[in-house]
């Protein structure tokens, strides 16, 4: 299945920094140092300029824990728990099960990263499947938000602000004193990366580990069962293909992992509460901001691209 047309852009906002071909905003993102990268899966800065009294609403879907710092915009999130309204903060977000609706009322900055597999039960103890499409401060983690509110001065560049949090992190893993994550997760990780497409007894046996085994890790580190992981991040490379924010000649690959037209919408609906052609005709700016910064980690870690390269989508 081509991409239907060109995403609807939403005109009353501007990137403050990176656009796609289509103009829509993107997030400055790079992957971890290498020390860090049991633990970060990618760091993003995400600068976008409105009206003052523009409301933007939209959704995100996200397939990793993060730790969000959002310095800029009034926002509104719907988790399983009931809306949360949030200006300034500094918060720990479980995976999303399904599209978490979102809103944000003028000018906004958001920075953070998002965890590896596994990294959240290692550094604290948290099993994802008591966090999933929920929000919580970030003493869940055992971390203190005014330490890490500190750490963005106003002036310095994307790039400093991705250091801060780096070094921020080694404090935290210095503390701590955790193994590094399961390497089951990162094997689970990479699979729903490179092949989604894959049986969970294949999987099992590819991770080297009894199918009941794999389950109940797959469940404590990404918060649902192997199928819905890999279900969702299908979804997702689909997701990213319609907003535009793909390598176009993964298409067709990407059509076929579904039986056809009717079984793409349905799986489509049941996680972004609506259908692939109201997706692309829809402005979905902090989706696909999330979105965009999923697919270049997703296109360095299948080397279909350099660190640091020209996307696909620029």
């Amino acid at each position: 299945m081509n991409r239907m047309s060109r995403p609807a852009v939403d005109p009353a906002i501007a990137s403050g920094g990176a656009a796609t071909r289509d103009g829509q905003p993107i997030s400055y993102s790079r992957a971890p140092a290498h020390d860090l990268a049991p633990w970060i899966a990618r760091l993003y800065v995400t600068i976008v300029d409105a009206p003052p009294d523009y409301a933007l609403s939209c959704g995100i879907l996200s397939d990793t824990a993060m730790l969000r710092i959002q310095l800029r915009g009034d926002w509104t999130a719907e988790t399983v728990e009931g809306r949360r309204e949030m200006g300034r903060a500094a918060l720990y977000f479980g995976p999303q099960t399904r599209r978490m609706p979102i809103t944000v009322k003028g000018s906004f900055t958001s920075v953070g990263f998002s965890f590896r597999a596994g990294a959240c039960h290692a550094l604290g103890g948290i099993k994802l499947d008591t966090m999933c499409d929920k929000l919580a401060p970030l003493e869940a983690l055992g971390l203190c938000q005014k330490e890490w509110m500190s750490l963005f001065r106003e002036g310095d560049s994307p790039e400093d602000w991705c250091i801060a949090m780096e070094d921020a992190m080694r404090r935290m893993t210095a503390r701590s004193g955790a193994a590094e994550p399961d390497p089951v997760a990162a094997s689970v990780e990479a699979a729903a990366f490179t092949n989604p497409e894959i049986t969970v007894a294949l999987l099992a046996q590819q991770c080297g580990t009894e199918q009941r085994k794999l389950e109940r890790l797959v469940r404590r580190d990404f918060g649902m069962p192997p199928k819905q992981v890999l279900r969702r991040s299908r979804a997702l490379d689909m997701a990213s293909h319609l907003r535009g924010v793909a390598d176009h000649d993964e298409a067709e690959a990407l059509a076929l992992r579904y039986y056809d037209q009717s079984h793409l919408i349905r799986e489509f609906t049941a996680l972004f509460g609506m259908s692939p052609r109201q997706f692309v005709d829809l402005p979905q700016p902090l989706m696909t901001l999330s979105l965009e910064t999923r697919q270049a980690r997703r296109l360095e870690m299948l080397a279909r691209i350099a660190p640091g390269d020209i996307k696909p989508w620029q």
